[in-house]
């Protein structure tokens, strides 16, 4: 009986002995971090450059004001401005027309620029700058700028108008109004000699009576 106690206590000290074992020779388990890795944040989107004008038309011998933003801080920017005649009047524009009804031919602008062309513009901290222009040729302005460093470019587009000039006198203007004239003239001449006519008749009635 003793005996049978005795092996029955060995057999259950074993057994707990086993199971810290059986438990520390299992495989470990990957955590979810170690499988996939530290969420990262996703990467900021790379910045846009923009460029503006104050006004998108103009009169000659006005000036407008360039906004560059999204530059790189403290960059050079390099500008070009290309140059479109306007060889035609604006959609939804009737064409010049003379007094008798026909139109004016509209020729292609001859132009000379004499402001640059090309010049450049120094950014802010924030990436941002302005510049004056002035141009000097009629037709459609397009400005490209491009950062030394960043590489980023922009463009937009300008008007540039002749300013409107009066009308110039011509023969069939001054024609209408000294044809009315004329005919004014020609009517107060026929009032004067009906009432000269009507007194003297007057005059005779009253010295035949």
């Amino acid at each position: 009986m003793r005996l049978s106690r005795i092996i029955m206590a060995l057999t259950v000290g074993l057994a707990v002995v086993a199971v810290p074992t059986a438990a520390g020779a299992q495989p470990a388990q990957p955590s979810p971090s170690a499988t996939t890795g530290t969420p990262q944040p996703p990467p900021y989107p790379p910045a846009v450059a923009s460029l503006t004008v104050n006004r998108p038309t103009i009169f000659l011998g006005e000036t407008v004001l360039l906004t560059g933003t999204g530059f790189g801080p403290n960059e050079t920017v390099d500008i070009s401005v290309t140059v479109t005649p306007l060889a035609a009047p604006a959609a939804g524009n009737a064409p010049a027309r003379r007094s008798d009804g026909t139109t004016v031919a509209m020729a292609p602008v001859a132009y000379q620029a004499s402001a640059p062309l090309n010049f450049t513009a120094y950014t802010n901290a924030q990436g941002r700058f302005t510049k004056s222009y002035k141009p000097s040729v009629t037709g459609l302005l397009t400005f490209t700028a491009t950062g030394r460093e960043s590489g980023r470019t922009a463009s937009t587009e300008l008007r540039v108008l002749h300013r409107k000039q009066p009308l110039p006198v011509t023969g069939d203007s001054i024609g209408t109004p000294m044809k009315l004239g004329g005919g004014l003239v020609g009517a107060g001449a026929i009032m004067l000699l009906l009432t000269l006519a009507w007194r003297r008749r007057q005059r005779f009635s009253g010295a035949a009576h």
